[in-house]
């Protein structure tokens, strides 16, 4: 018997047979366009030409200008692009509308928001209101939720003419239904731009918390309307417009007309306007002592603060019982403490200061020292008496500190004396008239002794083995004449025999040869 290897339906031939007649069927499906497999018309909506048609349902026998196949790695999202040009540049940038829908999500396909084969006349666009990222186009739906009546809003509720359009009187049209005294007075002080300050999440609402701002609002402050401060506002930002300062919405009220200036906070709190306190110490003239007893018109005889006197005999010329001797000037001796006791300041008084207009007759110098007593006597006592030599014209130095004064000042004569040398220290007989005199070129005030003279000196003061050489060495006579053979080898028959073997016949003016001491000299 043969054995039979068929599988019944799943012969190999029958296989065959469905390979061939899947093969057709495509072959048909392609050929036929979408009549066999089309889930239902598409979208006739359309006025401009995109990619060579005007609406969907012109493309309805070509499934592949949507459609791909799904072998390939092109999507039908890259076939929307191909002819919606405009979207393919938003979907590049998230500060567009479709950039900031498809960037952060990279898996949503334009079929998400765009579903077709509904019928010619379905909107090609279907999104739910409350799951539409509304955020994005710079107005929330958090406060838009449902209507005055319950109902769930829907896109066309705002976007009467065009999903990508908006015109702001519906919101007014809207509002104006459910509180029409509310609008009128709303729009009447903020204008009809609604957007200028509603976000749709309330953020500037009746609930707006005014510590975010830099003015905090205390006592009346809390009570008052916002169009109060904050008027001709039209934006948000013509809110942070609003004065801080109190004459910027008070000035009106201001009973003072700025006799106290703009800063009404001085006297006034936002608690109450008219319970004011005057703090004087902010005034230019504080208050103390018995002045704060003193009642306000005791000084302010008139409303006007400035005409106020700030002089003591103003208002305390009828106290005054000198009569005026000592000037108007009362806060020399008495204080706001009290008028009485007074302290009299002699520091302050005109009388003339000078010592010699009492001490005229105590002056012995008989104004050889002038009338500056203060120059050597003090206060504490005429004498003994001490005189600052350095304020003269001859201060003291060296030797001369401790001499008497009477060994300059003889006779009791201080005044007109010479500062020369020679009228204290005549020129000795050693050097009667040699050097002039001007003693200090060789003397100084440390010592009359040793001297020291090299101003104009050529041969060295410290020749010789001893180190500075007495003048006498070589002027044992006079200083108008010098000698050389009191040292050393310096006979005259020496020098002459050993000049006269150098054949040297003149060589009795050493200094012309030996300017400066040495031997070998030019």
């Amino acid at each position: 018997m043969k054995k039979n290897t068929s599988l019944g339906c799943f012969s190999f031939s029958a296989i065959i047979a469905f390979v061939i007649t899947l093969i057709l069927s495509g072959i048909f499906a392609v050929t036929s366009g979408s009549a066999m497999f089309s889930p239902g018309d598409l979208n006739n909506h359309g006025d401009e030409p995109l990619g060579g048609v005007t609406s969907h349902s012109e493309i309805g026998s070509n499934c592949t200008a949507c459609h791909t196949a799904p072998f390939t790695a092109e999507t039908m999202s890259d076939r929307c692009l191909s002819c919606h040009n405009e979207i393919k540049l938003e979907v590049t940038s998230e500060a567009t509308l479709h950039g900031a829908l498809l960037l952060p999500n990279p898996a949503l396909t334009c079929r998400d928001c765009h579903p077709e084969h509904r019928g010619a006349d379905a909107p090609l666009t279907e999104l739910a209101p409350a799951s539409f990222p509304h955020e994005l186009v710079g107005f929330s739906l958090t406060s838009h939720q449902q209507k005055a009546g319950g109902t769930s809003f829907d896109c066309t509720d705002c976007h009467t003419q065009s999903i990508t359009e908006f015109t702001q009187s519906t919101c007014s049209e809207c509002h104006q239904r459910i509180d029409t005294s509310f609008m009128q007075a709303h729009t009447s002080a903020y204008g009809e731009n609604c957007l200028g300050c509603h976000d749709g999440i309330e953020s500037y609402g009746v609930n707006f918390d005014h510590k975010q701002t830099g003015f905090l609002l205390t006592g009346q402050h809390t009570e008052e309307n916002c169009v109060a401060c904050h008027q001709n506002a039209r934006s948000i930002a013509d809110f942070g417009n609003a004065p801080e300062d109190c004459a910027g919405c008070h000035l009106k009220d201001d009973a003072h007309e700025k006799k106290f200036g703009t800063n009404c906070a001085v006297c006034h709190t936002p608690d109450s306007w008219e319970a004011a306190t005057f703090d004087h110490d902010r005034a230019a003239f504080k208050l103390e002592g018995k002045h704060q007893e003193a009642a306000c018109e005791d000084c302010h005889k008139t409303d006007n603060p400035q005409d106020a006197p700030t002089e003591c005999y103003s208002c305390h010329e009828k106290d005054d019982s000198h009569i005026g001797r000592f000037g108007e000037d009362c806060g020399l001796c008495h204080t706001a403490e009290g008028w009485k006791p007074a302290n009299f300041k002699h520091d302050l008084v005109t009388t003339t200061t000078e010592c010699i207009t009492c001490h005229l007759l105590d002056d012995n110098h008989k104004g050889q020292y002038g009338t500056d007593c203060a120059a050597c006597h003090t206060t504490d006592a005429w004498e003994p008496a001490t005189f600052d030599h350095g304020l003269s014209g001859f201060p003291l130095t060296g030797a001369h500190t401790s001499t008497a004064c009477v060994s300059c000042h003889v006779s009791g004569n201080f005044d007109g004396l010479s500062s020369e040398c020679v009228s204290c220290h005549a020129d000795p007989a050693y050097h009667l008239g040699a050097f002039g005199t001007d003693c200090a070129s060789c003397h100084t005030t440390i010592a009359w002794s040793p001297a020291e003279y090299n101003k104009t000196h050529t041969f060295p003061l410290n020749h010789g083995e001893s180190g500075i050489s007495s003048c006498v060495t070589c002027h044992p006579t006079s200083f108008t004449a010098y000698t050389c053979y009191e040292c050393h080898e310096h006979s005259e028959s020496n020098v002459r025999a050993k000049h006269v073997e150098e054949g040297i016949s003149d060589f009795q003016n050493c200094m012309e040869c030996h300017a400066d001491g040495r031997e070998h000299d030019d």
